[in-house]
């Protein structure tokens, strides 16, 4: 192939990469208005089963550190299930040093325990490094045990149980650690507040000052999970 050729067909592949990127972002751009990406978020977070039983197991799958915003909207969640279940072990799934009292794995321990967690009832798995490798290690430390309820955010809750689920732990359901709007309304009068008169006020406009950008940010969060599906599916570990 010539020189020319070449140059035309990186030109021509070019262009199809500009086309496809610009009718993506305005697509983007599009539903950041609307309120499909909360619902697309929202129906991740539904598990894909439920339990007759009550859990035998609570599963808290770690996420960022302590403290994160996961790792503390985790533990939150994770003691209100466990003192509604007050006879389930809890079990902290988050890679880290059992033997280092200050890490992530014991600071996680002590936040449930603030919050009426029994001391007792925890363990630790924290070897897993994903979703697959911790519900394998979960198995191999509770099987046949069989009545599991996972705590993670919402993005990841229906990868999880059945991540689970394939594992062997067929009766696992879970809950998804949403977070709760305000109550208060966020609007307010620019003229009250001073300032240059000449910017269009935004005050009474809370879609484009926070639902916009949220969508924007969940969109992200969606499209992520959604090729860790894929990926996962793909390699038959859901």
């Amino acid at each position: 192939m010539s020189f020319k050729k070449i140059i035309d067909k990186i030109k021509e592949i070019t262009k199809v990469y500009i086309i496809i990127s610009s009718i993506s972002f305005t697509i983007f751009i599009i539903l950041s208005f609307t309120s499909l990406p909360f619902w697309m978020y929202y129906y991740l977070g539904e598990s894909p089963q439920k339990l007759s039983e009550k859990p035998d197991y609570i599963v808290v799958l770690g996420g960022g550190g302590m403290p994160s915003e996961t790792g503390l909207m985790r533990t939150y969640f994770a003691s209100k299930i466990s003192l509604k279940y007050p006879k389930a072990k809890l079990i902290i799934a988050l890679p880290g040093d059992t033997s280092d009292i200050n890490s992530s794995l014991y600071l996680m321990k002590k936040e449930l325990i603030s919050r009426g967690v029994d001391a007792s009832l925890i363990i630790f798995e924290s070897k897993g490094t994903n979703t697959r490798a911790q519900a394998l290690n979960v198995k191999n430390m509770i099987y046949p045990t069989n009545n599991i309820f996972l705590i993670t955010s919402p993005e990841h809750l229906y990868r999880a149980v059945k991540s689970f689920i394939k594992v062997g732990l067929v009766n696992t359901t879970g809950n998804a650690t949403f977070e709760k709007a305000i109550e208060a309304k966020l609007s307010f009068n620019d003229g009250e507040l001073g300032g240059n008169e000449i910017i269009p006020g935004l005050g009474n406009n809370t879609q484009l000052r926070y639902q916009f950008w949220y969508h924007m940010k969940l969109q992200i969060i969606v499209y992520r999970e959604y090729m860790a599906i894929a990926y996962y599916k793909v390699k038959s570990w859901i």
